[in-house]
């Protein structure tokens, strides 16, 4: 309690110094929950691809979303590689025709033709109903933020591009992608895929033979970046990607977001950090007869030092509990108001909530050291004389 009331002592300054800590981890909990979300996306991301080589159309990036359809005809040619155990055929489209850009990962259809079965390393669980079938038509199974997006229940119907599916599962969360995925039959993503392409394109093109990309599970013992390089020379017309290529354009795109949290971290440091030494400062001085009349009944100097000291990693403490507080609410809110969207731009982690709070102390420790120092330097018979 003594320490509270020397904190205290001055409330304003106190309040004012502690808000400087608190705007600056606030920062750094909104900022840094959403580099997790995109980490979290990321590490997917790698886990879904490090396994497999991805394939498309030479004119198109894999790992985009393509309007240029590849034959389903390919998977074929591509099995017939050495070192290709298996090709499967997929479709990919965005849920919505009209959708813009997105701060988060938009919503998606996915069809494929099953023949990625006991190759695909990246397993789905269900939280409710089933998978979908080959057989099935007019089904869907929908990931955990589409589902709320959509107000998707098992039994009831969706709309998906203007076409109603019954909503058969919905997958477990998975803090990634396909959270916000819609999976219906290979057959019905085919007819919904050539309907969106233009009039000239569908009479080039048979809907049963289109796909968006293939995807090509190696032998065992047979490396996919090597794979890839191989399908590439070998294949005419297709553009295939290993997972280096893949895992590193992901974490590309992660550099910024990490970019800005280290930008934030370093003006909490500065704002935080000033604001603690000038009232440690100020303290010190106030309480210079103090400190003299402690030193004088035998207090030493790793005494003097270790009451600045837990004074200071107090006031961080205290300013870091409230940013913690304020960004979590902050996250809170705006998930639940785009939540509508299927969009979760925010993750509070443990390792971000531990690590705002634990950067606040050490903040207000190594602001405190200095003028924890100058007071503990103080000689008794000055201190004494000070008014």
């Amino acid at each position: 309690m003594r320490i509270l009331r020397n904190i205290f002592r001055r409330k304003l300054r106190a309040f004012l110094t502690i808000f400087g800590i608190t705007i600056g981890v606030l920062a750094l909990v909104v900022m840094g929950s959403m580099a997790e979300k995109i980490n979290l996306l990321v590490d997917g991301g790698v886990r879904y691809y490090s396994d497999k080589v991805v394939i498309s159309d030479a004119s198109v990036s894999p790992t985009m979303a393509s309007a240029v359809p590849i034959s389903v005809a390919r998977v074929k040619d591509i099995e017939n590689v050495d070192g290709v155990a298996r090709a499967s055929a997929s479709i990919y489209m965005m849920a919505k025709t009209d959708a813009g850009m997105t701060l988060g990962v938009p919503q998606s259809i996915i069809g494929d033709d099953g023949r990625s079965k006991g190759y695909e390393s990246f397993k789905l669980t269900m939280a409710k109903g089933r998978d979908i079938a080959a057989t099935d038509r007019g089904k869907v199974v929908v990931g955990s933020d589409m589902a709320k997006s959509l107000k998707a229940e098992v039994g009831k119907t969706v709309v998906l591009r203007g076409k109603v599916f019954q909503v058969i599962g919905i997958y477990n969360k998975t803090l990634t992608a396909p959270d916000n995925t819609a999976v219906v039959s290979f057959e019905d993503a085919q007819n919904m895929f050539y309907a969106q392409l233009p009039k000239l394109v569908q009479q080039q093109v048979i809907p049963d033979q289109l796909a968006t990309g293939i995807t090509a599970y190696p032998k065992a013992g047979i490396e996919p970046n090597g794979l890839a390089s191989t399908i590439q020379d070998t294949v005419q017309g297709v553009k295939a990607t290993g997972p280096k290529a893949v895992i590193d354009q992901f974490r590309n795109a992660t550099k910024i977001f990490n970019s800005i949290i280290f930008g934030v971290a370093l003006i909490s440091l500065l704002v935080g950090g000033l604001s603690v030494v000038n009232t440690m400062t100020m303290s010190v001085y106030e309480r210079t007869r103090e400190i003299g009349i402690r030193k004088a009944i035998g207090a030493s100097h790793r005494q003097i030092v270790g009451q600045f000291l837990m004074e200071s990693a107090i006031i961080g403490f205290l300013g870091g509990a409230t940013g913690l507080v304020l960004g979590w609410l902050a996250t809170v809110g705006v998930n639940a108001a785009m939540a509508g969207g299927g969009t979760v731009l925010f993750l509070v982690t443990p390792r971000l909530a531990i690590g705002s709070l634990v950067f606040a102390i050490v903040l207000g420790v190594g602001s405190g050291f200095y003028p924890s120092l100058h007071a503990a330097r103080l000689k008794p018979v000055v201190a004494l004389r000070y008014e």
